[in-house]
């Protein structure tokens, strides 16, 4: 991708079922739960590495002695921060004692990460929040054990306003508006609600508050709490947490937009962002992988038994589909496939833009994302030579083509990911422009167009900044950016970030056309409608008035526009850009339905809020997020 989005956070989730001699005794090692921690973030680093976080809660500690443990770091390589200091811990304790349930109580005693439950975290940053007091997992400290609460996720609210005045409502007084803040006091309320019913009907029984602290580890009912916590939210999410008695739970948002896997046998019960790091680290089959259904809560209690259940109404399932365009691993199977269907998509409309001059063209893509679209593309374009020959065409013809062998180059690497911490935009673009570098001599100057293969094309910045300008130097007679995904059109406020609609490259051609053709009344009639809707209650935001801009510019003019914003105004290359269809993408994809960005269909009526807040904020020229 050309621009860098953010904001797709990996969790991970890990339960020993087992005592901790038992991994002791059977691999040597009392810390295997830890390792296989570090294992299954380490395979996610693809999600997160502005920031790092672990959670550990240690079962069956007697009073006076902690139980849950946190440690988070922003370091620039957190997950090694992370785990080395731990690393350095375990070498100050001797572990010369034979597998025991009296060894465990020795080594917890002296490590104070050697615990049942672990949760991990990785973070992507938004808008400047890149501190360690933004990192998950947040915890909920009480001298109660069953109110005690670490929290993590990977999720997005559009209707934070109106959870905090819920809050507000509540009697409380929030010092912060903070999504995650947010849903954490929630569940603090939900899970304080519970102790309370719970110890009040034992209360009237007459039996002791020791005893009662024992009834609520025992019957807290934890699938009432998330499903309270839950009710009213607005956006896209997995939430990850457990209590400090070790009840823990993953529950996933009703239309499915963040994904969950997750697998379970006698050992563990394991939940992950993406399918790969759990078979990697336990050595499972692809079948024995399971998707946590949308709208359900897994919990596993404190003795390791799991349930899941439907917390949520049935709702249309939206997967993300940037999920399998860029942010899932591409070693996954099913991502592996999509990316792959996605470049053959893109096939006859990269042919016919060449007319069949093959002979000078030079195939590659950029970045490595976009790897298995262009494998997918350039199949089908090999294929289309394999059917043409299979038509009889006369001999030449069939020379030319067995002597026109697409040539595939790696023609642009990336070196490194350079840090913009200059605040002029000068500054910022003289160095983004050196992020990518070329590979010479492998296209004939002034001979040789190129086709690059992108996998989305956002906001455009880099495009113009570094990567045309780069190719530029090769000398083709043209370059053509062919995107793997349909444009970017609306905001999305489930995850990604891209929060401003006029960041979005798409956005910014077609108020150009519209300028053009002097259909300006169109921009007020949307910001007119934007306000209404902005009005009325969240629930009533039924419709997206935004679409009018879009629905007003022909699709052909749309990409010449693109095409111009993004080529440098120094640049005398002609450069084009081909795009997915929507058709080809819910081909490729047919199980991830969720394309809002491109359409501007918002699964929840918060979506439709935020697009008319991002064009009220255009409008009034306010360089604001649409949602905080």
């Amino acid at each position: 991708m050309g621009d860098f989005l953010t904001h797709e956070c990996g969790v991970a989730l890990l339960v020993l079922r087992q005592p901790i001699e038992y991994y002791h005794q059977k691999y040597g090692t009392p810390f295997w739960g830890i390792n296989r921690l570090q294992i299954l973030l380490e395979k996610q680093h693809n999600r997160g590495q502005d920031g790092a976080g672990i959670g550990i809660i240690s079962l069956n500690n007697p009073p006076g002695t902690p139980f849950l443990f946190r440690k988070r770091s922003t370091a620039t390589a957190p997950l090694l921060d992370i785990f080395s200091s731990l690393t350095r811990k375990v070498q100050e304790v001797h572990l010369n004692r034979p597998p025991s349930e009296e060894t465990t109580h020795y080594l917890k005693s002296r490590y104070p990460f050697l615990g049942e439950v672990m949760i991990g975290h990785l973070r992507y940053g938004t808008h400047a929040e890149n501190g360690v007091e933004f990192c998950h997992p947040f915890i909920h400290r009480s001298h109660w054990i069953s109110r005690n609460l670490i929290l993590a996720g990977n999720f997005n609210m559009a209707n934070n306003e109106e959870l905090f005045q819920k809050l507000v409502e509540l009697g409380q007084h929030p010092p912060f508006t903070n999504d995650t803040l947010l849903i954490l006091e929630r569940f603090v309320h939900y899970l304080d609600r519970e102790n309370n019913r719970i110890y009040h009907q034992y209360y009237e029984e007459g039996l002791t508050r020791r005893q009662i602290s024992d009834r609520i580890r025992d019957e807290l009912d934890l699938r009432r709490v998330v499903q309270d916590v839950i009710k009213g939210l607005d956006g896209g999410y997995i939430i990850t947490g457990a209590v400090g008695h070790g009840d823990a739970f993953v529950v996933r948002d009703p239309h499915g937009i963040r994904p969950a896997f997750y697998y379970i046998d006698d050992e563990v019960v394991v939940v992950t962002s993406e399918r790969p790091p759990i078979r990697t680290t336990f050595h499972q089959p692809f079948i024995d992988i399971q998707e946590i259904p949308p709208g359900h809560v897994l919990i596993v209690n404190r003795h390791g038994q799991v349930d899941i259940h439907q917390v949520t109404d049935p709702s249309p399932i939206r997967r993300c589909s940037f999920e399998h365009i860029y942010f899932s691993r591409g070693n996954d199977e099913e991502v592996y496939q999509s990316r792959k269907r996605l470049g053959k998509n893109l096939a006859p409309s990269v042919l016919a833009a060449l007319r069949g001059e093959i002979a000078h063209t030079v195939f590659s893509y950029i970045p490595n994302t976009a790897e298995v679209a262009f494998l997918g593309m350039m199949e089908a374009i090999r294929q289309h030579q394999v059917e043409q020959l299979l038509q009889h065409v006369p001999r030449p013809t069939v020379d030319q083509l067995l002597h026109t062998e697409p040539r595939i180059e790696k023609l642009a690497v990336k070196d490194t990911k350079i840090r913009t911490f200059i605040a002029q935009e000068n500054g910022r673009n003289d160095l983004v422009q050196y992020v990518y570098d070329v590979t010479y001599r492998l296209v004939r100057p002034n001979k040789d167009r190129i086709v690059v293969v992108d996998d989305s094309i956002v906001r455009g910045t880099t495009l113009r900044e570094s990567i045309i300008r780069i190719l530029a130097r090769l000398q083709p007679t043209e370059i053509i950016i062919v995107s793997s995904a349909p444009p970017i059109r609306f905001p999305d406020c489930y995850g990604i970030d891209m929060a401003k609609l006029h960041d979005l490259v798409a956005f910014q051609a077609a108020v150009d056309i519209l300028h053009q053709d002097g259909r300006e009344h169109l921009i007020e009639q949307v910001y007119e409608k934007s306000l209404q809707l902005l009005k009325r209650p969240r629930p009533e935001a039924t419709s997206n008035p935004v679409k009018i801009i879009y629905e007003a510019v022909d699709d052909a003019r749309l990409y010449e526009q693109i095409g111009r914003l993004v080529t440098p105004p120094d640049l005398h290359i002609p450069v084009r850009i081909i795009y997915q269809t929507i058709e080809g993408l819910r081909q490729a994809l047919p199980n991830h339905m969720g394309d809002w960005y491109f359409t501007g269909d918002y699964p929840t009526p918060g979506g439709n809020r935020v697009a008319c807040r991002a064009f009220v904020n255009f409008y009034e020229q306010r360089d604001e997020r649409a949602y905080a």
